[in-house]
């Protein structure tokens, strides 16, 4: 529920959207964060979003292979580090994308660093989409 609510604060926000993507992709958990967590922040708030835009949502084309410590307490150097190669595209769930799919936007709740979604989006541009943008609903102060 507030993942709906959430999300229509950010479409309600957001104004004019430029040209939109053709597919949504939430950031991924890790399988074991996902279960101890029940849930993906980042899915909660794309399928509303991707409800009310009218776009499909792919939560399986892009997976977090590899567990790594949370990122709250790591500095930006370190957050960097800690995701290389972390995240992978799924080529069976690729290749059930509608061919033409170039432009896509990966969905988080929270941008801090930008290491999480650089890397996501790493992964993304070496499977071949054309054009990754960024959608996060926060982002966090920049520490001084």
């Amino acid at each position: 529920a507030a993942g709906r609510v959430l999300a229509g604060l950010w479409l309600d926000s957001a104004g004019e959207l430029p040209a939109l993507p053709q597919l949504l992709i939430p950031v991924p958990l890790h399988r074991d964060r996902l279960r101890e967590r029940g849930y993906n922040q980042a899915l909660e708030l794309a399928r509303p979003l991707a409800h009310a835009l009218r776009l499909p949502v792919d939560a399986k084309i892009l997976a977090r292979t590899r567990a790594t410590p949370a990122q709250t307490n790591l500095d930006a150097k370190t957050r960097r580090k800690n995701l290389r190669g972390a995240f992978e595209v799924d080529d069976l769930a690729l290749k059930s994308v509608s061919a033409g799919v170039a432009h896509v936007a990966l969905i988080d709740d929270v941008m801090t660093t930008g290491a999480t979604l650089r890397e996501c989006a790493r992964a993304l541009k070496r499977a071949g989409f054309a054009r990754v943008d960024v959608w996060a609903l926060a982002r966090a102060p920049k520490s001084r």
